[in-house]
């Protein structure tokens, strides 16, 4: 799904792999890859997680950010921080992951609902602008991944519009 519209702040009661809270404003200039996950999904543990992982290995220090988004919306008894630790660490996770933030009794968490995710594994892209620039719920093979992530690196930014919800700036 195509859009343009400013990507929505990330909503993370915790982080792993991570020196310090990541966000999204920071990590403007930059692509980012989100994968949104659950550690009891089989989907995501067959091809979402691995995917990502491979992304970032790949694309390490080449102006492309691949963060995880573990969005947990059932089984949330067993799906707590401290499984989330032990399953990164079996898989050999080494990319950002956030915790989505739950707020009240809503078993949807906070930034699943403001992305408009429909469920797990689902993959974002967001341009070195701050825009939204794909949305997809499912499966999507490597070579497509590789082709919009590679297609978004290599837009010009010399001279385009950086805009946030208050303002845009030319960047020079």
């Amino acid at each position: 799904m195509a859009d343009v519209s400013v990507a929505p702040p990330w909503r993370i009661s915790q982080w792993f792999n991570a020196r310090q809270p990541l966000d999204l404003d920071a990590l403007r200039g930059q692509v980012v890859v989100l994968h949104a996950f659950q550690m009891l999904c089989p989907g995501c543990v067959s091809h979402g997680v691995p995917q990502a992982e491979r992304i970032h290995r790949l694309f390490d220090g080449d102006g492309v950010v691949v963060v995880g988004l573990h969005t947990v919306f059932e089984h949330h008894a067993a799906m707590t921080p401290v499984s989330l630790a032990a399953f990164l660490h079996e898989y050999r996770v080494t990319h950002p992951v956030g915790v989505d933030l739950h707020e009240g009794d809503d078993p949807i968490p906070v930034t699943m609902r403001s992305y408009g995710l429909e469920g797990t594994p689902s993959l974002v892209l967001i341009d070195r602008a701050g825009r939204l620039r794909l949305r997809h719920f499912g499966r999507l093979d490597d070579l497509t991944v590789g082709r919009e992530v590679m297609r978004l690196a290599s837009e010009e930014v010399r001279g385009a519009s950086l805009c946030t919800e208050a303002s845009c700036r030319l960047d020079d």
